[in-house]
């Protein structure tokens, strides 16, 4: 039986092990799980700084839009939005600029700056699923590579010179990385759906002010004629 192909495969696997030795002072596997730990958790925190920055009192916000809108004066209700900022006051006014227009076309074009406030809040959340999903991935692969050199240990050496200690070593490491890559993949699940759940509460308000917001301008004209 022709094992040459085994054994050169054996060397292939070996030498990849050994470019991720546990006893490496410079481990690749964890570095690299350190790095997605890093950008995970810097990604969450710039997230929810964004998302508290884009907040507003959207009840207290319509309110205080209600008297200028029915009055027509849009100046005066576009500087309203200017002072207030964020996500729900950029996009009504985008409906406000176009108050001389119709429904649709106002419509339309909250509908189109809700898009684009959607993708700002939604921007670089999607590199937390990437992280949950990859560094288990990672762990999996320093756990191989981990079990390889153990393997290689007692391949290498005889029964009797067999290192308990090194072969410990190797299986600690296996584990290690698996362990690590867990870590980070939890916490990275939980901020991701933290956000997205933010996100839809976000989606929900914007749905509840542009309608509104339309209701008041297509409305308008009738106030100040029965006024």
């Amino acid at each position: 039986m022709d094992y040459s192909g085994f054994s050169l495969s054996w060397m292939f696997f070996g030498s990849l092990a050994s470019l991720f030795q546990y006893d490496s002072n410079w481990n690749i596997i964890l570095i690299v799980i350190g790095l997605c730990s890093i950008l995970s958790f810097t990604i969450f925190i710039e997230r929810i700084i964004h998302l508290r920055k884009s907040e507003t009192d959207t009840n207290l916000f319509i309110l205080s839009l209600r008297r200028p809108i029915k009055e027509g004066h849009i100046v005066e209700a576009l500087q309203l939005c200017e002072q207030t900022g964020g996500t729900i006051s950029n996009i009504i006014k985008a409906g406000l600029l176009r108050h001389n227009r119709g429904k649709e076309q106002i419509e339309n074009a909250m509908e189109i700056s809700g898009l684009v406030e959607i993708a700002h809040l939604e921007k670089n959340a999607k590199i937390l699923s990437i992280i949950a999903h990859i560094a288990p991935l990672i762990g999996l692969l320093g756990t191989v590579l981990g079990f390889i050199q153990a393997f290689s240990e007692m391949r290498t050496s005889g029964l009797v010179d067999i290192s308990a200690t090194r072969i410990g070593e190797a299986m600690e490491y296996a584990l290690v990385t698996t362990a690590a890559g867990l870590v980070v993949a939890i916490p990275s699940v939980i901020g991701y759906n933290y956000i997205v759940s933010r996100v839809e509460g976000f989606v929900l308000e914007i749905q509840t002010a542009s309608q509104e917001i339309v209701d008041l301008l297509i409305n308008k004209d009738d106030d100040l004629y029965r006024m």
